[in-house]
């Protein structure tokens, strides 16, 4: 049996995970799992898998959390809290740490996961675009094993060569006849929209997405593209390779993943249903195969195919993210700072959703920290950026 810890166990990826473990009972154990501050959900996870531990950041949550367990006969589980045990539960005795708290909340842990040389399915995007050289030299120097479970990163993975997927963060990608990696997108709700009508867009038209079950938050970077972009800046760091080795196509059907292109004209692709099962079950069984629980793609009734080049008028995020990467890992962590608090603030109907973007090319370029090379360093410009975010949209009121 494999131990498996799961941070950010209530969200979308921490439900489709204990999925696949609930469909392969007789080869996972769940030895932890963590949130911020969902009781509940919490309380109903912990009755069903029994794991050694439960955290919840919050501390009222997790005293109410505790409350609720001790009334419940055969769960044996013990609540804890706060950021420092999340670090240090981190590193404690399991096997598999699936990491998919999102935002900064994550980051600490999941480096704290790595150097205890732990395998890490990575669907925390922060880990890669804060600190993406600090993390990656992280994982190299304490023999951690590092697993996309990203969609796009999976099947970036996935369409590669089996001898590069062994120890491929000290492998060089071209070295495997590698042109070019294919970056798939659906282009969000708004892809067809004229561009004249963006600016009023509703929060619930923005988290309306087309094929995928996500958190707002993440649903509403999916309609400006900057997850795409953020995932294009992780790309960079896992697979060693510059932004003008990624193509990024929008693919509305999202049954095309990502594809790699190589040097005698193949392209490789992987498919699939947009279900977050496959890519979770993936990485937990690599390199053998599991049943997700994830429904097989239907060829037949599935429909055409389409593709085309995302806008830059339409998606100035994405080129945000390029222009960022270019800067270093300080302008990555300084953009996706700032584009938690815009788009925190479009929800909650302080700003307009083309603003999101405007707002965060501002930041951007009054911003541009000097070179850093340690975590507490890292946290500090995530932490000063948003508030010199924050502070410009109170200019504003």
């Amino acid at each position: 049996m494999k131990k498996v810890a799961i941070f950010g166990s209530t969200g979308s990826i921490g439900k489709s995970t204990l999925e696949v473990i609930r469909n392969n009972a007789d080869t996972y154990q769940v030895y932890a799992l963590a949130a911020f501050k969902s009781v509940a959900l919490m309380a109903q996870q912990c009755i069903e898998f029994n794991p050694e531990y439960a955290l919840l950041v919050d501390v009222n949550a997790a005293k109410e959390l505790s409350a609720l367990l001790e009334n419940t006969p055969n769960c044996q589980t013990q609540v804890l809290h706060g950021t420092a045990q999340l670090n240090s539960l981190a590193q404690a005795d399991y096997d598999i740490l699936v990491a998919a708290i999102v935002g900064a909340a994550g980051l600490q842990s999941t480096i704290a996961a790595a150097q205890a040389q732990k395998t890490i399915l990575l669907a925390n995007k922060e880990s890669l675009v804060m600190s993406g050289q600090i993390f990656i030299d992280e994982v190299k120097k304490h023999g951690a094993k590092l697993l996309p479970v990203d969609s796009e990163h999976n099947a970036i993975f996935q369409s590669l060569p089996s001898e590069y997927q062994q120890d491929y963060l000290n492998k060089n990608i071209e070295d495997f006849g590698v042109k070019s990696i294919i970056l798939t997108g659906s282009g969000g709700p708004f892809l067809h929209e004229s561009l004249a009508n963006l600016a009023a867009k509703t929060p619930q038209q923005a988290v309306a997405h087309p094929n995928w079950s996500m958190g707002q938050k993440i649903s509403v970077d999916s309609a400006t593209m900057m997850n795409k972009g953020l995932e294009l800046i992780e790309a960079c760091w896992l697979f060693g390779v510059q932004p003008e080795f990624i193509e990024v196509l929008i693919h509305p059907q999202s049954v095309i993943h990502s594809m790699v292109r190589y040097l005698d004209g193949s392209v490789l692709a992987q498919l699939g249903a947009p279900d977050m099962k496959t890519p979770i079950a993936n990485c937990l069984s690599f390199p053998e195969r599991i049943v997700s629980g994830s429904e097989h793609y239907d060829f037949i009734t599935g429909g055409s195919f389409d593709f085309k080049a995302p806008e830059k008028e339409r998606y100035p995020n994405l080129y945000l993210a390029k222009q960022a990467f270019k800067l270093g890992q300080e302008s990555t962590t300084v953009l996706s700072a700032a584009n938690e608090i815009h788009v925190e603030a479009f929800l909650n109907g302080q700003i307009k959703f083309t603003e999101i973007a405007q707002f965060n090319q501002q930041i951007l370029e009054r911003y541009q920290p000097s070179r850093v090379f340690d975590i507490e360093s890292i946290l500090q410009i995530d932490k000063q950026a948003r508030q010199l975010a924050q502070q410009q949209l109170n200019g504003r009121s």
